[in-house]
């Protein structure tokens, strides 16, 4: 299985806000905008950082353990079902449809290749 990361995504309660802070502070454009995801990368055909609507979310408290840090892996693969049978194979959990949790517990999502994206080698 080849496999290449998507994107870093942040839950939070405003992706527009949020974005628009790392768009500035980065020096990078917002590529992607909708009411609950939004994307800051060089461009719309590169990985970057992508802000995630979370409803109820709560501040994170770190180093404080009372509210963990609150994000995600996207890792683009060929084939997500394919790429599913091998996390599981490495010691993933699969939490729903396409969503594993690592061995210590950290969702990632399993994306399928975008079309914009170079093939896997």
């Amino acid at each position: 299985m080849r496999a290449r990361l998507h994107h870093l995504i942040l839950d939070c309660p405003d992706p527009t806000t949020l974005a628009g802070f790392y768009s500035r502070l980065l020096g990078q454009p917002i590529t992607y905008d909708s009411d609950d995801f939004v994307v800051v990368a060089p461009n719309d055909r590169t990985s970057g950082l992508a802000f995630q609507r979370a409803a109820g979310h709560r501040r994170p408290t770190w180093p404080a353990p009372d509210v963990p840090q609150q994000m995600h892996l996207d890792v683009m693969v060929e084939d997500p079902e394919a790429a599913g049978a091998h996390v599981l194979d490495l010691g993933a959990t699969r939490l729903d449809g396409d969503v594993y949790a690592d061995p210590a517990g950290h969702p990632f999502c399993l994306i399928r290749r975008p079309s914009w994206a170079e093939p896997l080698s």
